[in-house]
C-alpha cells in the first residue's frame, strides 16, 4: 500500500541524493534538487521509512529503559528497594554517576548516566543485555508509538535488561517517562509550512494474544517550503476507512496544519481518504497514486500481457511535460483499448488527477553542500 514507493521499472534513484547529517528531531531530510515529477518516483511511504525518521524519538526511549535498568540493578546491588531507603541489609551505598556513550544501530546514545556504588563493585550487565535483547526492544518502542504505553510491555522489557523482575515502582516511573514521550510526539504543534503532502495507509503485523495480527498505520508525509522531506505523523487504525483518515487529518489540521501553502496532496484510490480529503482541505489539488494505479491496471490485463502493456502505461508519467503525456496515453490507449479495454477505463477516468503534477513546475530543494 506504499503510495509513493519506488516505482518499478524506472531506475532513478540516482536522481536524489540524501544530504549527509543524519536525521533532525521532527523526522526530516533534507533533498537535493530534482524536478517535482521525480517525487512520485522517489519518495517512499513504508514502515522502515516511518521508523527511521524517528531515530532520535527511538534513542530517547530506548536511554530511558536502560538508565532505568541499570538504576534498578543497582539498588538489587546494595540490597535496597528504593533509591534513597535505610536498610540494615545494606551490603554497600550508591556513589553517584559517570556517564558514557553508546553505539547502537540508532546511532550514538550519548551522556548515559551509569549508576557507581562506593565500594566499586557494581559493574552494569544491561549494555551486554540490551545487545541481546535489541529486536525485543525495538519492537517494544515501535508497538508503544502505535498503541500506547502499557505496564505489560515495559515490564517484558525491562526484566530481560535487568535480569530480574522490576519493581512496580520502577515500571510506573518508565512508563510514565515513555508515555511522555509518545504523547509529545503526537500532540506536537505543526508548523504550516508544507507544500505538497503525501497521505497512505501502511499493512503492518502486530503481535497479539486476540484478535487480527495486522492493522494500518495511516501516513503524513510532506514536502515542506524549504524543500525537506518531514514524515509529520502516523496513526493506528484497524481499517482503512473515512472514519480513521476524517480523524487523522482533522488532528493535523487542529494542531496548525491549515494547509495555508498547500499546493498538492498525493493520494491512492481509497475512496474513504479522498472524502476525508475533501473534507479537511477541499480547495487543495489532488494527485492520484501512479504505483497504485498501475496496480488496477495490472489486475485487469492477462498475465502474459502484463509486462508489455505496463511498459506503455509507464511512459505516460515519464513524460517532459503534461501535453506529451496526454498524447502518450491516447497512443497507449489506441494500442491497448480493444485488448484490454478496463484497464484503458482505470487510467482514462482518472487521467486529470494522475496528471496534476505536471501543473508545478519544479520545486525548490535544497543544494547538497558536499556535491
Amino acid at each position: 500500500m506504499n503510495c509513493v514507493n519506488f516505482m518499478k521499472g524506472v531506475s532513478s534513484l540516482s536522481e536524489i541524493k540524501f544530504l549527509k547529517g543524519g536525521y533532525t528531531m521532527n523526522g526530516s531530510k533534507p533533498l537535493t534538487k530534482l524536478k517535482l515529477s521525480d517525487l512520485w518516483k522517489v519518495v517512499k511511504v513504508s514502515e522502515e521509512e516511518i521508523w527511521g525518521d524517528l531515530q532520535q524519538e527511538t534513542k530517547l526511549m530506548v536511554k530511558k529503559l536502560l538508565e532505568s535498568s541499570m538504576e534498578e540493578e543497582i539498588m538489587e546491588y546494595i540490597g535496597i528497594s528504593r533509591k534513597y531507603e535505610r536498610s540494615e541489609k545494606r551490603q554497600s551505598q550508591r556513589n553517584g554517576y559517570y556517564e558514557r556513550d553508546l553505539e547502537t544501530e540508532l546511532g550514538k546514545i550519548e551522556k548515559l548516566s551509569v549508576p557507581r556504588s562506593r565500594d566499586g563493585g557494581f559493574k552494569t550487565r544491561v549494555f551486554e543485555r540490551y545487545e541481546r535483547k535489541r529486536p525485543l526492544v525495538k519492537e517494544a518502542i515501535r508497538e508503544m508509538f502505535l498503541a500506547g504505553v502499557s505496564t505489560r510491555r515495559v515490564k517484558d522489557v525491562l526484566e530481560p535488561l535487568i535480569g530480574s523482575t522490576p519493581s512496580a515502582q520502577t515500571v510506573s516511573n518508565v512508563v510514565s517517562g515513555l508515555d511522555g514521550y509518545v504523547r509529545s510526539y503526537h500532540s506536537r504543534k505543526i508548523e504550516d509550512r508544507h507544500k505538497y503532502l503525501f497521505f497512505d495507509g501502511i499493512v503492518v503485523r502486530v503481535k497479539r494474544a486476540v484478535g487480527k495480527n495486522k492493522v494500518v498505520i495511516l501516513c503524513a508525509f510532506s514536502i515542506r517550503e524549504d524543500g525537506v522531506k518531514e514524515l509529520i505523523d502516523f496513526m493506528m487504525v484497524e481499517k482503512e476507512d473515512e472514519k480513521g483518515w476524517t480523524k487523522f487529518l482533522n488532528n493535523l489540521y487542529e494542531r496548525g496544519l491549515e494547509g495555508k501553502n498547500l499546493e498538492l496532496i498525493t493520494i491512492d484510490g481509497n475512496l474513504g481518504l479522498r472524502r476525508a480529503v475533501d473534507m479537511v482541505y477541499p480547495y487543495t489539488p489532488v494527485q492520484r497514486c501512479w504505483v497504485h494505479k498501475l496496480r488496477n491496471v495490472a489486475s485487469k490485463v492477462p498475465k502474459k500481457l502484463q509486462e508489455e502493456c505496463l511498459r506503455g502505461a509507464k511512459r505516460i508519467y515519464s513524460a517532459e511535460n503534461k501535453r506529451e503525456a496526454v498524447e502518450r496515453f491516447w497512443e497507449w490507449a489506441d494500442e491497448w483499448r480493444n485488448v484490454v479495454p478496463k484497464a484503458v477505463e482505470c487510467i482514462e477516468k482518472d487521467l486529470e488527477e494522475l496528471l496534476q503534477f505536471y501543473d508545478f513546475g519544479k520545486i525548490a530543494l535544497e543544494e547538497d553542500k558536499d556535491d
